[in-house]
């Protein structure tokens, strides 16, 4: 094979997965209106697919798909534990809230063909 061709393969992997990660995106977002459910059908489908994208720019958008659903989830518990002392409602506030920023953040860089930038280099997972 060529490398032509083997290069256009490549490329043309990459477009699935690049379209996988919008989808994933999408779930992320409509796990607002559907309670959640999509946000975890995201993450199952991130892991199922994450080792085709190894080592490519879109190596950076599963991971942050990732951290955002079990980060989001440890303080969303937290928060609900948390409600009878009141400050349960500024952690849900905030979870929301940087949820919804990670979301536009990584999905305005995939729509770029560009890679998360994390703004530490603290990476969970």
């Amino acid at each position: 094979m060529n490398t032509l061709t083997s290069h256009h393969k490549h490329e043309s992997h990459l477009t699935d997965y690049d379209g996988l990660a919008h989808l994933m995106y999408l779930m992320q977002a409509l796990s607002f209106l559907f309670g959640g459910i999509p946000f975890v059908t995201a993450v199952i489908l991130n892991y199922l697919n994450r080792h085709h994208v190894q080592g490519t720019w879109l190596e950076s958008h599963y991971t942050w798909q990732n951290e955002t659903f079990w980060v989001g989830l440890v303080l969303v518990l937290i928060g609900v534990a948390t409600l009878p002392f009141l400050i349960g409602f500024v952690i849900l506030t905030s979870t929301v809230i940087w949820v919804i920023h990670r979301i536009i953040y990584g999905w305005i860089a995939l729509n770029k063909s560009k890679e998360v930038i994390a703004f530490s280099k603290f990476r969970f997972l």
